[in-house]
């Protein structure tokens, strides 16, 4: 009987989705929100022909060596940047992802941090639930207009794309820079001209850092920051400097780079928005996550193509 090991509690039954279409298989399941412990993940996965993980469970050579029937690493993620992709490979695993379900979810959540910070929120609720909101004056919490104003698209695949057609019927402009796509500029003109820039690219070795001290000197000193993609590809540290030295005017960021650890000097700022990373966190959306990551694993156990393939294995 295959044995399928869930790292995570999800949004739905795994049982309900995956023995539909595989009845005879072994579920053990993690069944918590906290992330399981590492010595215990490779204790549970030694048995297993399958695993639905998330982005905190690092599949490595590791933890591939502790399984050695593993068949198929199931993604909970459209990123995969936790999984060791050729080592996988190397074996003969199947890595899949859950593309394209979360990118309304994640442009919404996105969109959301840009009016946040554009009208200073943090800011005006921090004043008003400390009740040292006395009068309205025609001077406060003067912000950031979107209309006319230019976005910056870092990454313009499904999800930037998806914040660019929000912005323009926020009446924004709107450049990007990666990616294919017709009419791309380049990074370092994006960061120039843009009012908000918003990142959007996936996690590699050439991305991480991407932006850091030298890019964020090339933004508006009125410019924001948002990032729901992935937190190392900017630089915490020089983010903070950046702000601290007005550099530019704000961020909002779903994600960071030691998650769940913050960087202090982001903790304090009003200028800064802050949630943990909620970007695909819809009802819907984590789902239809978990339902696309649970029946590519029952297709890989049942010797069929999974729908969501990251690596090509050879039969």
């Amino acid at each position: 009987m295959p044995r399928i090991f869930v790292a995570r509690r999800l949004a739905v039954d795994p049982a309900a989705v995956v023995r539909g279409g595989l009845p005879h298989i072994e579920i053990d399941q993690w069944n918590e929100e906290r992330p399981i412990a590492r010595d215990e993940l490779l204790r549970r996965i030694a048995t297993a022909d399958a695993i639905v993980a998330t982005l905190s469970d690092r599949i490595d050579s590791e933890l591939l060596a502790a399984a050695p029937g593993l068949r198929v690493v199931a993604n909970h993620a459209v990123g995969y940047d936790n999984v060791d992709i050729a080592a996988c490979t190397a074996r003969r695993v199947q890595v899949c992802n859950t593309p394209d379900v979360l990118t309304d979810a994640t442009a919404d959540l996105t969109f959301a941090l840009i009016l946040a910070v554009a009208r200073r929120l943090r800011e005006g609720e921090r004043i008003l639930r400390g009740g040292r909101w006395h009068y309205w004056a025609p001077t406060m919490l003067l912000g950031l207009e979107l209309r006319s104003a230019v976005l910056g698209v870092v990454g313009y695949g499904r999800i930037g794309k998806a914040v660019a057609a929000r912005a323009r019927g926020f009446g924004m402009e709107v450049v990007w820079a990666g990616g294919n796509a017709p009419g791309r500029i380049s990074l370092e003109d994006l960061l120039s001209r843009s009012d908000v820039v918003s990142v959007h690219c996936p996690l590699t070795a050439a991305t991480r850092h991407l932006i850091g001290a030298p890019q964020l000197a090339l933004m508006k000193r009125s410019a924001i920051l948002v990032n729901t993609a992935r937190g190392p590809i900017v630089d915490e540290a020089a983010l903070v400097a950046a702000l601290e030295t007005g550099t530019i005017a704000g961020a909002g960021l779903d994600v960071f780079e030691d998650e769940p650890r913050v960087h202090p000097g982001l903790l304090g700022r009003d200028e800064v928005v802050l949630v943990p990373h909620i970007g695909s966190a819809t009802r819907a959306t984590r789902a239809r996550m978990a339902e696309l990551a649970l029946t590519d694993a029952a297709r890989v156990l049942r010797g069929e193509r999974p729908r969501n393939p990251v690596n090509e294995v050879l039969p």
